[in-house]
């Protein structure tokens, strides 16, 4: 770990609003005012924003494709003094964003980390679904295909509370049916442009959303998704889940197939599947070594 001085500078985690401007802090214009340069997944996106605040300041793009190569040298620039602010294009950075890297390495390196709270999606959503919320598990988005959708969510039926998940407008129909598969029972609000204009929560079965939604043709807009938590008879075995039983590591073994035939590093693998499956990094590198 390399020793923090009185030259580093400060790298600011930025919350945005999710949709509705009125949401903006005060502290994000000051923390973007205070920023050398500003990391942003979308630079037009980030460009409006600043634009809106009437500030200007240098841009550099960090979405998922490229924030793992920069990271590096960003914190170089922290070490050497500059200050740097990170902003997702909505909400939160580092919940289901690529800013976790570039936070964990400013923390390695010893930079000073200042997070700048803001609106989240995934909160904002449970909150306006009316479930119960006393527990929850976010997940961030389900995997493309059917199969991956339906084992993940057979895996998370033992979580006790609330489930959340982000889904595109594309996929949520077929999200939904794979939730029907698993969840018969529960009830779900699908929340829609949160915050914005259109702002909508559905709520229902599973199916009967998937139906509705299917009917219309073309859903738009951003969207989270929210499962209620098991009832009694679910956590007692009386009411099954709707999926036969899965090996709870088959999605963990595939995901490291995957990564290993894109040729990505055993150590790299490791450790990001082990904070994606919550698993210790050293079973999960134990895991990619025998199947190297």
């Amino acid at each position: 770990m390399t020793q923090n001085s009185a030259h580093t500078g400060k790298l600011y985690v930025v919350g945005t609003p999710i949709g509705n401007l009125g949401d903006l802090s005060p502290r994000v214009g000051e923390a973007f005012a205070a920023a050398d340069v500003i990391c942003c997944e979308d630079t037009r996106v980030t460009s409006k924003l600043l634009m809106h605040l009437g500030i200007s300041k240098p841009l550099v793009r960090c979405d998922e494709n490229v924030i793992t190569s920069r990271a590096a040298g960003l914190v170089d620039r922290l070490l050497a003094g500059e200050t740097l602010a990170f902003a997702s294009d909505a909400g939160m950075p580092s919940v289901s964003d690529p800013g976790q890297a570039l936070v964990e390495a400013a923390r390695e390196a010893d930079v000073p980390v200042e997070v700048i709270p803001g609106p989240s999606a995934c909160v904002t959503a449970l909150v306006s679904s009316g479930i119960p919320c006393e527990h929850f598990f976010f997940e961030g988005f389900l995997g493309r295909k059917h199969g991956d959708r339906v084992r993940r969510l057979q895996r998370l039926a033992v979580v006790p509370g609330a489930l959340i998940f982000y889904e595109s407008p594309h996929r949520i129909v077929a999200t939904l049916e794979a939730v029907a598969e698993v969840f018969p029972q529960r009830e779900v609000a699908v929340c829609r442009e949160l915050t914005k204009l259109h702002e909508e929560v559905l709520r229902g079965p599973a199916a009967q959303l998937a139906e509705e939604l299917r009917a219309r043709g073309e859903v738009k807009g951003e969207i989270a998704l929210v499962i209620a938590p098991p009832s009694e008879d679910e956590e007692a075995g009386i009411v099954p889940v709707g999926a036969a039983a899965v090996d709870p590591d088959e999605a963990l073994r595939e995901d490291i197939r995957a990564a290993l035939e894109e040729g990505e590093p055993a150590s790299a693998v490791a450790k990001r599947l082990s904070q994606k499956y919550s698993r210790r990094k050293r079973d999960v590198y134990a895991m990619v070594l025998d199947m190297q």
